[in-house]
């Protein structure tokens, strides 16, 4: 990851292509002898301005957008126009605008992507390209890639199947990449497998862009995926591939197939685990309860259920459990109610925990198993009732309650339930952003368990040292991280998670912790630097001028 930190001027590009460059485009930051030498005289205004006061413009405009769709759409454009004003904004007002280019407004983005297209962004593989992926990645400007976020948009956040309108997660995954971990923006690729969509709406809708096909399937789609792989190890030795918002099954099967073989992870499984498992060591600090005493019960039980479960494990072991001890500590629930032994058409991921026990409905296995935590990670908005919150209040002070589902409109309950079903004592996270609750005078801000805390620091530690793989250590050394780096003031408010403001500083800390397992492990391709956090720190992309 040979580079400096600061992103300077092309001196190739002169006059209106200088302009129209969006990496190099500084627009009315152009000071007068650059404008003399770059032939820039007469395009601009006569003022030249300061990064700040573009800044201020910028937010001023965006703050008169209505609606977060129109704010989604503005700051694509300026993302086109002037890439490092984008990331400057971006980073000062992470708070402000995450909620924008990514949960919740990207979901309604990506429903509405075909609607909102304006300028090429991303790579689109189809299966009528099967036979020359290779040849058609040198098609891509870029040659040094280090981060692909890719998706086949089958299963986008709680929305379900939206084919091609899927881009817009891997492009809001790789814009926090380059804020929050300071990947280069020129090294990031977004990436969607178009092989069709079962979406309906979709396919009958005009103006949709996607390969308008139903679904490929079975061997022929593992195969389209195989070549891709091959095709970006080859192209792209350095690169670190992130599958994102696959089908459930999908997402499990390539992991297996592919986290050996590769510098890969699934953030759906591992970085939702990562950051839950975060939060969970935080909540123990506020519950007194031992992590290693913990009984955890889950509603839901696809990929994010069951990867939060699996490293939970490895955390439980860590702790002094067996593995068997430690699956017991971890309950599951699906549709037909607690998963047990006698459960029938269990996928294997979910055999594990499959414990022997009588079948129960969720309340009724709440009130037998007596949790000290529930995670939902549904999808089914407000499954967490009234009555289910009650009857963990009731076993438990401070019962830990955890809706993960996106967008907010998909939680399974809101901040707010929680704090009043539970008479203000619920230790509570959410997937999506929940503005502050004062309950009974106390003011509560609760953490938003966002997966931004851990894939961006993921992505910067595992390539800056060239790993060959992700492994467990990695995660758990994150999330450990993670929950250390959280204020005792934070804490006292509720949230589980560090402020948002401070994300860059906590990725480069957890970029740290997972480099050094790539070292331990014997995954790392470079020499040990003297000193790692330097190291990192020194290839953080700075967006200035």
């Amino acid at each position: 990851m040979e580079h400096s930190s600061h992103n300077t001027t092309d001196t190739s590009l002169r006059g209106i292509e200088l302009i129209r460059h969006a990496a190099q485009n500084k627009s009315t930051a152009f000071t007068k002898a650059e404008r003399q030498e770059l032939k820039l005289r007469g395009l601009l205004p006569y003022q030249s301005s300061t990064m700040s006061i573009q800044e201020s413009r910028v937010l001023g405009n965006l703050r008169r957008k209505e609606s977060n769709l129109e704010k989604y759409v503005f700051l694509s454009a300026l993302q086109e126009r002037n890439e490092r004003l984008y990331f400057r904004v971006l980073i000062n007002h992470i708070e402000e605008i995450l909620p924008i280019i990514y949960t919740p407004t990207v979901g309604q983005a990506c429903q509405e992507f075909a609607a909102i297209y304006t300028h090429p962004k991303g790579f689109y593989i189809t299966p009528e390209d099967k036979g020359c992926i290779r040849s058609l990645l040198d098609n891509w400007p870029q040659e040094d890639i280090r981060v692909i976020v890719v998706t086949d948009g089958e299963r986008i956040l709680g929305l379900g199947d939206l084919g091609a309108n899927g881009m817009g997660i891997p492009i809001g995954k790789l814009s926090l990449y380059v804020a929050c971990a300071g990947i280069r923006p020129e090294q990031c690729l977004p990436i969607t497998l178009d092989v069709g969509t079962n979406n309906d709406t979709l396919l009958q809708d005009p103006l949709y862009l996607g390969y308008p096909h139903k679904r490929l399937k079975g061997q022929a789609y593992f195969d389209l995926i195989e070549e891709f792989v091959l095709a970006v190890q080859d192209k792209y030795p350095k690169v670190l591939l992130q599958f994102e918002d696959f089908s459930t099954l999908n997402a499990f099967e390539l992991l297996g197939k592919y986290r050996d073989r590769l510098l890969c992870f699934n953030d759906d499984i591992q970085g939702t685990a990562a950051v839950v498992l975060a939060g969970l060591y935080a909540s123990t600090r506020i519950t007194g309860i031992p992590f290693s005493q913990l009984r955890v019960m889950f509603l839901g039980a696809g990929s994010a259920s069951t990867g939060i479960g699996d490293l939970m494990v490895q955390a439980l072991i860590a702790e002094g459990l067996d593995e068997k001890e430690a699956r017991l500590r971890l309950w599951f629930n699906n549709r037909q109610g607690l998963i047990v032994s006698s459960t029938e058409n269990l996928h294997p991921h979910q055999l594990p925990y499959a414990h022997d026990h009588e079948p129960l409905d969720f309340l009724d296995a709440i009130k037998a198993i007596k949790p000290h935590v529930l995670i939902g990670a549904t999808g089914n908005p407000g499954v967490f009732t009234e009555e289910i919150i009650q009857t963990m209040a009731e076993l438990n002070e401070r019962p830990t309650i955890f809706s993960l589902s996106n967008p907010t409109s998909r939680a399974e309950c809101t901040a707010e339930q929680a704090y009043t079903f539970s008479d203000g004592r619920a230790v509570f996270a959410s997937g999506s952003p929940f503005a502050a609750v004062t309950y009974k005078g106390k003011r509560f801000e609760p953490g938003q368990g966002n997966n931004a805390y851990i894939f961006p620091a993921l992505g910067l530690g595992a390539s800056a040292v060239q790993a060959t793989q992700i492994n467990d250590a990695m995660l758990l050394a994150a999330a450990k991280c993670l929950a250390n780096l959280l204020s005792q003031e934070k804490l006292e408010k509720g949230g589980l998670y560090p402020s948002l403001t401070e994300i860059r500083q906590v990725s480069l800390e957890a970029a740290v912790a997972v480099a050094e397992k790539a070292f331990d492990s014997g995954f790392a391709r470079i020499q040990r630097p003297d000193d790692l956090r330097a190291y990192l720190s020194n290839l953080m992309y700075d967006p200035s001028y």
